[in-house]
């Protein structure tokens, strides 16, 4: 066989291999691209997702919950990444309306006990899960940005019960972000006072409809979060139209 024919068979082959990968790798990628959330980035979008269905509007929570406190811990170091993933000066946080109205019926009922609530986050810009998972690629710790998060659609939130008086925090037998099975809602190896508080906590929290993260007793959700868009909107353009 002259080296003509070799080279020309040789290329063919190379032809071949190629345009039969290429659909395959488009394919996989199709599949990839789909499993990703749509994300609502601009604040026109979301006007519209509000006029259509006004339980989507995002809701500072001080400005429905009197007495609430906040401790955002992503806009600070005292955090598990031991970096600041918000602003620096981001000292309020939202919840879509029916998140926000049952929070404050938590607190009203919390009120009547002497006890408030504390809020570690609640929403959280997709583009900030995105970095977590750029830094903790592990959902034991981290939402997964494929599937999107209840913060990203703001209905989920980070908290913990205090004290009026002394706006001291209830005895929860862990931090915020303890990535141990202490921190876990069935972990019971703990004293009384503690397994109280954390009953009490997700007790309020589930009788206003909430669910809790098996795995986080700071953790708690609204069911059916999917119909709600997965945002990546600033937290101080949302502040300008809250």
């Amino acid at each position: 066989m002259s080296n003509n024919i070799r080279n020309q068979l040789n290329i063919q082959l190379i032809i071949f291999v190629v345009f039969s990968i290429v659909p395959t790798f488009n394919s996989f990628a199709q599949v990839a691209v789909q499993n990703y959330p749509e994300v609502t980035k601009n604040l026109k979008e979301y006007r519209i997702q509000v006029e259509n269905n006004s339980d989507k509007k995002m809701v500072e929570l001080k400005s429905i919950i009197p007495g609430l406190v906040y401790d955002i811990r992503y806009a600070t170091t005292n955090n598990f990444m031991h970096r600041k993933m918000y602003p620096g000066k981001t000292n309020y946080t939202f919840l879509r309306k029916p998140a926000a109205e049952s929070l404050l019926n938590v607190q009203k009922e919390l009120n009547e006990k002497g006890l408030g609530l504390k809020i570690f986050d609640a929403y959280r810009p997709y583009s900030v899960t995105m970095k977590f998972w750029e830094l903790v690629h592990d959902e034991r710790y981290v939402a997964n940005p494929a599937k999107g998060s209840g913060h990203n659609r703001g209905i989920a939130v980070d908290l913990t019960i205090i004290k009026l008086k002394t706006g001291d925090e209830l005895n929860m037998g862990t931090g915020f972000d303890n990535f141990t099975d202490s921190a876990h809602q069935v972990f019971t190896d703990l004293p009384k006072e503690v397994l109280q508080n954390r009953a009490l906590l997700k007790s309020t929290m589930e009788k206003y409809g909430f669910k809790a993260l098996e795995t986080e007793w700071w953790h708690f959700y609204l069911p059916d979060g999917d119909k709600f868009e997965v945002l990546d909107i600033s937290f101080k353009k949302l502040k300008k139209i809250s």
